[in-house]
């Protein structure tokens, strides 16, 4: 099997396939903030939560839903800056796991990435690290502030 990439291109798409992967199961993870409400352990991501309350009409009290489930809309996640955080955060996974991809299929197709694509794939790789581990979580942090 031909490869466009050197050996250590070979060893950075491996390396970026590993770390795509675990941002990606991180973002899908509820596990961002861990806390307790109503003597229930609580914990929640950008757009997933466990254990969380819910009002119950009937007996006019506050429940909780000891289960892990999605917010029902976008628009139902708490803040403008979890939503913003949301967005940022996944399209930095999708940019990472874009270009991790890309350049295993260059450990197995030739003439696949050139100096030029190589280059290019690199700045999409920082933008989309910036904005999984960096830039989004700042906006977060900024708020809880």
């Amino acid at each position: 099997m031909a490869s466009s990439l050197t050996c250590a291109g070979v060893v950075w798409a491996f390396l970026s396939f590993l770390c795509a992967t675990a941002s990606c199961v991180g973002f899908f993870m509820p596990y961002w903030l861990l806390g307790s409400q109503l003597e229930k352990s609580v914990s929640f991501g950008t757009f997933r939560r466990c254990s969380y309350p819910v009002r119950d009409e009937s007996c006019q009290t506050t429940v909780m839903v000891e289960q892990c489930g999605r917010y029902a809309s976008f628009q139902a996640i708490p803040s403008a800056e979890w939503r913003i955080c949301t967005v940022v955060t996944g399209l930095g996974c999708g940019l990472l796991l874009l270009v991790a991809l890309t350049a295993l299929m260059g450990c197995c197709v030739s003439e696949l990435i050139s100096r030029t694509v190589g280059r290019v794939a690199g700045g999409i790789q920082f933008l989309g690290g910036k904005c999984s581990c960096g830039e989004g979580m700042r906006v977060s942090v900024w708020r809880l502030h």
